[in-house]
């Protein structure tokens, strides 16, 4: 029995949401999510609440229990609050720069990146080391933040590189003499 599936998803004062067909909608503030509906997942809305249950007891109905409840919430927080992942670059010389629809990161290759802003999401420079990334689907928010990334990860000598704040880099002695 899943421990994430059997808690109901509790809905602010502000969302509101409906299911239509085989397709869970929410509404709020920041916009609305879709999201397309499992055969083997039931879903229900009554109190204020989302309620997530198999639709029948097999394996792969309480394997997708849990997943589908947090999908759900991931929905129900979005709309409501958004989504936000901070990236920090490290490096000298390294620097982004948001322009528009555009981010313009200089990370010591012979020519500057530009990477497109997917519609839905927003990027901030507060500085010239910093990036962030907010928007209301979680998953655009993380698949930008990673593509960022993978330009530059960071490498365990000296650190430089692009990390997720808060992120911990396993740091490497170097060669001794």
């Amino acid at each position: 029995m899943s421990r994430i599936g059997k808690v109901p998803v509790a809905l602010p004062g502000n969302v509101t949401a409906s299911i239509e067909g085989s397709v869970l909608s929410v509404k709020g503030p920041k916009g609305t999510l879709t999201m397309q509906m499992m055969d083997d997942i039931s879903y229900g809305i009554e109190d204020g609440r989302i309620l997530v249950r198999p639709a029948n007891d097999t394996k792969r109905a309480r394997s997708f229990w849990g997943m589908h409840r947090t999908l759900v919430q991931n929905l129900v927080t979005g709309v409501s609050e958004g989504f936000t992942k901070v990236l920090e670059i490290t490096g000298v010389g390294y620097r982004a720069n948001a322009q528009g629809k555009n981010l313009k990161l200089q990370l010591g290759y012979s020519h500057d990146v530009n990477i497109p802003v997917p519609d839905g999401l927003e990027v901030k420079t507060p500085d010239t080391t910093t990036v962030e990334i907010s928007g209301i689907d979680r998953q655009k928010v993380g698949q930008l933040a990673a593509e960022i990334r993978r330009w530059r990860k960071p490498e365990p000598y000296k650190g430089k590189g692009i990390k997720y704040r808060g992120e911990y880099i396993f740091r490497k002695e170097g060669k001794k003499k």
